[in-house]
């Protein structure tokens, strides 16, 4: 009966659309447009009214310090700039211990190179190991080959493990790592040593490229001569 009465054609039914002489008011509202609207409009609702509850037991002697560390900028809450927040002394000593961690690393980095350098430099300069010795005749100087050949001789470079020449080779490019480093830490330092140099007193000025006497892509400064008391 069921795949009788789907086979029997049925009218479709359409929803009902905006009369003419409302068009003006755009499309006609239909239930799940008013489920949507009302649902927002009910979390507004409780919204507000969780706000009121708030308000009202709110308790009158609390205190954060966020209360003072901000101002009120078109009914929004902004926190004060922290741009002088430190005076230059406390910038200074910042600053200066920033550069000793760097200075320390870099010291850090250049004694691990050494050390890396030596142990590589042991591998690639390995002792020969040769011995001379002098014969009375043949006969003993063939004696003495036979010795020496059946002797334990030091390996050559063509005798090595395939593991030993990929950890050398990887102790190599940990040691091109190390010194990129090191050249980016003395860059990072020096460039330190300069902003400390500049936020100290004194009357200076950034040179120009024709008073430079060695041309160099950074910026050179000189500072007034003070007569010290």
């Amino acid at each position: 009966m069921s795949s009788l009465r789907n086979a029997v054609s049925r009218r479709a039914h359409k929803e009902r659309a905006q009369p003419s002489s409302r068009k003006k008011f755009g499309l006609l509202e239909k239930h799940k447009d008013y489920v949507e609207r009302a649902q927002v409009f009910h979390k507004k609702e409780q919204t507000l009214q969780k706000l009121k509850e708030k308000a009202t037991f709110r308790n009158p002697d609390e205190f954060y310090f966020r209360m003072i560390k901000t101002r009120n900028v078109d009914g929004v809450h902004k926190l004060e700039s922290n741009a002088n927040k430190y005076t230059p002394e406390e910038l200074m000593l910042m600053k200066t211990q920033d550069m000793g961690y760097i200075l320390q690393k870099l010291q850090s980095e250049k004694k691990k190179i050494e050390k890396l350098t030596a142990v590589l430099h042991s591998l690639d300069n390995q002792p020969s190991n040769r011995h001379v010795y002098y014969a009375e005749d043949r006969e003993e100087a063939k004696e003495m080959q036979f010795l020496s050949l059946k002797s334990e001789m030091v390996p050559t470079s063509n005798d090595v493990s395939s593991d030993i020449k990929r950890k050398t080779a990887a102790s190599y490019r940990e040691l091109d790592a190390r010194r990129n480093r090191v050249s980016q830490l003395e860059k990072l330092y020096m460039d330190m040593a300069l902003q400390k140099e500049l936020q100290k007193k004194g009357r200076k000025r950034k040179l120009r490229e024709d008073e430079i006497v060695s041309p160099t892509s950074k910026a050179v400064y000189k500072w007034r001569p003070e007569r010290k008391r």
